[in-house]
């Protein structure tokens, strides 16, 4: 397993700090990782960087993508990619979208603390970001994160996804049953279609901080298979 690398992707509102619980345990595991840092500005930018990390080593490698990230590893996965493993996040198929997906069913709870900017941008208001996105952290870990949210531009919700990479490579899936941000019905939906290794967590969207161990074990059996 000393040979697998593990590519880390961030979603909406975060950075790849979010991943900071994630990356020393993966490390003991002896996996090489490396986090990206997204512009989340569309989804071709995002693929393009997640691309890139890629083209520049071609050992074995699995590809995580946590929310809006899933649907950035669904566009950018190539040859070297062994498995997906999908952290609360977004699996489009062809055509779709993430607002198409949202769409499928009522508002998540936290879409109402998202704000919008005159240029497009779009926010996650502070007070309301552990209410949102991460009520079963502390209050310290909810802070943090609400202060080095990025924005993500609003067109990243409507760009589609053209060749899904969940077809043709095996996928690992961990739904938050108690996710405020994508539907946990919408979670359980794309991981059935993708037929993917499936656990389900008593989280919020923000798993990756409040269940590292379970987020890890799970990243570790894809480097395995």
């Amino acid at each position: 397993m000393a040979a697998t690398r593990v590519v880390l992707v961030h979603g909406a509102w975060a950075d790849g700090s979010n991943w900071s619980r994630v990356i020393p345990l993966l490390d003991e595991q002896g996996l090489d990782v490396v986090a990206a840092q997204l512009p989340l500005s569309a989804l071709a930018d995002d693929v393009a960087v997640v691309r890139n990390l890629l083209a520049m080593d071609d050992r074995p490698t699995v590809l995580v993508g946590h929310s809006y990230g899933g649907a950035v590893i669904t566009e950018a996965a190539t040859a070297n990619v062994k498995a997906l493993v999908y952290v609360a996040a977004f699996a489009p198929d062809a055509g779709e979208s993430l607002g198409s997906i949202f769409a499928q069913q009522a508002a998540p709870p936290g879409a109402q603390s998202i704000r919008p900017q005159d240029n497009g941008l779009l926010w996650i208001d502070r007070s309301l970001f552990r209410e949102s996105f991460a009520q079963d952290c502390s209050e310290a870990d909810a802070r943090l994160m609400a202060a080095v949210q990025k924005p993500i531009a609003g067109r990243c919700f409507e760009d589609t996804v053209s060749t899904p990479a969940w077809k043709t490579i095996p996928a690992w899936y961990q739904v938050s049953d108690d996710d405020r941000m994508i539907p946990p019905e919408a979670q359980h939906r794309m991981a059935q279609r993708m037929a993917a290794t499936t656990i389900s967590l008593p989280a919020s969207h923000a798993s990756l901080v409040s269940s590292p161990i379970e987020i890890t074990r799970l990243i570790a059996d894809a480097a395995r298979a």
